[in-house]
């Protein structure tokens, strides 16, 4: 009751004209981010991270989880329309929504789409509502050894998932942690990897990492990757559905909901697993098997609802433990850290009105998107259209107009250059991004929380085992760890009885 009384104030709260122009400001710019393919969430918050520094963290944080939802919208439409998903969640909604265009049923392909994110954000923000506080009841019983826990397994798990192969993952991590150690110790006061210049005494300002990896590192790629010409653009007819399209919709929804929200709160978990397992699960309990690879509606809701549950979900190990685990969340990680405010169990104490105005606002950002997706489609496939190296510059700019806001330095567009060029380098030789920032903010959290429990024990590396939660995380490391080796182990068991079989 307690939590329900919070989050009315926190509707008051945001029910204000201000308020909502910025509620409105966010879940556009997170949609027309969305739709244009290459760009994403977690680039568009990092490029507003400077802008925001003289708003109220309250209003940044409604602008930023605006961004959040709407790029979740977003990038079904290209996804339909262009043959070319927005964001990588939304690569699943390619196989069946491009069809459904192609046949001339892009409207409603957009409009299931729409609907399902609709449904599915509404029931995973009210599962967030919920399931954040007890999360938060659970982590006050937490000591130092088991925060060290979980942000190590979050590291690994993130390394581990991500990526095309382990070694490019921890590779990535590893890079994060180093550039994280960048500074003057906080307990010794020595100067760690500064090489003597006096610029790096503070360490490495994590927007700049963020803005670097994120926005200019991707408009290097795009641009290098660019082809001449136009993408062919469906035309979008009306955005509705009819009453067939209705009764083969709401299962998938419901089902894409369950799936999606548990997924996002995973480590490492995201969006792309969720939605494939919709995919397949609505694929084998369809009544209509025979149009999917021809444009099955069912293969759009569920994967569309997946994806934006998953979103909410992501919410809940961020607010509540201070673990972000996607790309978008270690952004907003880092814009909580930028304002002194550190995500975890304190939060909803020391910023209970924060929190809550957040959540309220990513119920009333929800409803907006419905509103601005369903009949201003047309409006936004214009979007789309836009040159790309106009769009190229524009990116440039204001990455560089942030890096030098962070300090004022000169020194700043150096690094954002040099990190740029580092993630256009992993972009090409398919090194994950998410691994790198996520070692950077837990880098330094898990070293200042490993030297507590060394400080508590006296120096002892048993203080780093606390009580029973530890000793389950690193008994889930070493699953994560060993999984590799056993999948090994079991294929050449498996090809030497092949061999034995074939030889007799």
């Amino acid at each position: 009751m307690e939590n329900l009384n919070a989050l009315l104030d926190g509707f008051s709260a945001i029910l204000t004209p201000g308020n909502l122009l910025i509620a409105l400001l966010g879940v556009t710019i997170g949609t027309a981010v969305g739709m244009l393919p290459g760009l994403g969430t977690a680039m568009a918050i990092a490029l507003l991270l400077p802008i925001t520094y003289g708003m109220e963290p309250t209003q940044a944080f409604i602008m930023f989880g605006g961004i959040f939802y709407g790029g979740m919208y977003g990038g079904s439409t290209t996804a339909i329309l262009l043959n070319t998903p927005g964001q990588s969640s939304s690569v699943v909604t390619v196989l069946e929504g491009f069809k459904m265009a192609r046949a001339g049923r892009g409207g409603q392909a957009l409009a299931t789409a729409a609907i399902g994110s609709f449904v599915a954000g509404t029931i995973a923000t009210i599962a967030l509502v919920f399931v954040t506080p007890i999360t938060v009841e659970f982590a006050i019983g937490l000591g130092a050894p088991d925060y060290f826990a979980i942000m190590v397994m979050a590291l690994v798990a993130t390394a581990s998932v991500l990526g095309s192969s382990r070694i490019r993952g921890f590779a990535s991590l590893l890079f994060g942690l180093v550039v994280g150690t960048i500074g003057i110790d906080a307990v010794t006061g020595q100067q760690r990897l500064t090489y003597g210049v006096p610029e790096l005494a503070n360490g490495i300002e994590i927007v700049t990492v963020a803005v670097g990896a994120f926005a200019v590192g991707e408009a290097l790629w795009l641009a290098a990757r660019r082809r001449n010409g136009t993408d062919e653009i469906i035309p979008v007819g009306r955005v509705w559905m009819g009453k067939s399209d209705w009764r083969r919709s709401w299962g998938p929804w419901l089902r894409g909901s369950a799936l999606g929200f548990p997924f996002g709160a995973v480590p490492a978990g995201g969006a792309e697993v969720p939605t494939f397992l919709s995919y397949v699960t609505e694929r084998r309990l369809s009544k209509h098997k025979d149009e999917f690879g021809k444009g099955a509606i069912e293969g759009v809701a569920g994967p569309e609802a997946a994806n934006n549950a998953s979103a909410a979900g992501t919410l809940v190990p961020m607010l509540a433990l201070g673990l972000p685990c996607n790309a978008t969340a270690a952004v907003m990680l880092a814009a909580f850290q930028t304002y002194g405010i550190q995500p975890g169990p304190l939060l909803f104490e020391e910023q209970s009105a924060l929190v809550w105005t957040l959540i309220a606002g990513l119920f009333v950002g929800n409803a907006m998107l419905l509103v601005l997706n369903m009949p201003l489609i047309p409006m936004w496939v214009k979007l789309l259209r836009i040159p790309k190296p106009y769009l190229f510059a524009g990116i440039l700019f204001f990455a560089s107009m942030g890096a030098y806001a962070t300090s004022g330095q000169a020194f700043e567009l150096y690094i954002l250059l040099a990190l740029g060029l580092v993630g256009l380098g992993m972009r090409r030789f398919g090194i994950p991004m998410l691994p790198m920032i996520v070692g950077v903010i837990l880098g330094p959290m898990a070293e200042r929380q490993a030297r507590m429990s060394l400080q508590l024990s006296g120096g002892d590396l048993s203080g780093l085992i606390g009580g029973p939660v530890s000793w389950v995380i690193y008994g889930v490391i070493a699953v994560i760890a060993l999984w590799p080796l056993v999948s090994w182990l079991r294929r050449r068991s498996r090809a030497a009885k092949d061999r034995e079989l074939v030889a007799a």
